[in-house]
């Protein structure tokens, strides 16, 4: 079966095809990262599966193949795949359209070089993933394996368009860091979600936000705040909060309470008509600071 089968999907009952990793065609509405190039498409199926597979040891038996599939070749198909992944890659010779790169870097917290460059790429790969690993948050870590993979063939920036969010292509890659699995594992509020800062005309403060947790079965939460400096701060409890959730151990609606730092508590409700600026793709509830005394009580 050649690369075009096998990235269309050829049958449901599992993920390789004589050690090639094949496409679940039965896999609807997959997760995706578009991942930016500084120059034009020049990936080769033996250099991407030697960097897939010296990128961690459960990559060991990683494959990548790649077929033109347009006539000037300006297009470019691919599938990578080990264990029970599978990532479809697609590659434009072209810029990814400028209003889904603003729309993820331009509020995004890293040097206005980096922002250029993205800005100024030459070419991008849509990873979208095709496997048979059920955890959502296992299929956004696939496809970041390959986004750090493709680090070393001149990406410079992965965007999460339902997220509204960027991360440096180069911060994956596997020579910068130590335990890739851990580094993969840690960008929920940096790559697979996004959490955003903005100010909304007439109101007052800044409000921070999320944006895509649907997509991992969670609410997005907002949090209205005095002024950026609290920023980190907010981060870091929406970070653990939402953490604490995907891992089974926390319930979160409206009207729920909890205890998040040692002085700290919070109460979820939903937006009032008036904050009709939170729209989400899914759920999303407000967090607001409480006192001890506001725990498990109704208003």
């Amino acid at each position: 079966m050649g690369v075009f089968d096998r990235f269309f999907g050829g049958r449901e009952d599992g993920p390789a095809d004589n050690g090639k990793p094949i496409a679940n065609p039965a896999l609807e509405n997959p997760l995706s990262l578009q991942v930016l190039l500084r120059e034009r498409l020049q990936l080769d199926s033996e250099g991407l599966t030697r960097s897939l597979r010296a990128y961690h040891p459960e990559l060991a038996r990683a494959t990548c193949d790649f077929e033109p599939a347009g006539e000037n070749k300006d297009v470019v198909l691919g599938v990578a795949g080990w264990e029970n992944h599978v990532v479809k890659l697609f590659g434009i010779n072209g810029p990814l359209r400028s209003e889904v790169v603003e729309l993820c870097v331009r509020s995004a917290h890293y040097k206005q070089e980096l922002k250029q460059q993205a800005r100024r790429h030459q070419s991008y790969v849509s990873l979208d993933y095709a496997g048979y690993e059920e955890a959502a948050y296992e299929q956004y870590v696939a496809l970041a394996a390959v986004a750090g993979a493709l680090a070393e063939h001149g990406a410079v920036m992965v965007l999460n368009e339902p997220g509204h969010v960027s991360f440096p292509a180069g911060a994956l890659e596997r020579s910068g860091v130590g335990d890739t699995r851990a580094l993969l594992h840690g960008l929920l509020l940096l790559l697979y979600c996004g959490f955003i800062k903005y100010e909304v005309e007439d109101v007052p403060g800044v409000w921070m936000r999320t944006h895509g947790c649907h997509l991992l079965g969670l609410p997005d939460l907002a949090f209205h705040a005095e002024g950026h400096h609290q920023g980190q701060k907010m981060f870091d409890i929406f970070q653990s909060v939402l953490g604490h959730a995907l891992n089974g151990g926390a319930e979160l609606g409206a009207g729920h309470t909890m205890q998040v730092g040692q002085d700290v508590f919070l109460r979820l409700r939903a937006p009032s008509e008036e904050e009709g600026f939170l729209d989400s793709d899914g759920e999303l509830f407000v967090a607001e600071m409480i006192g001890a005394d506001q725990i498990n009580r109704p208003r």
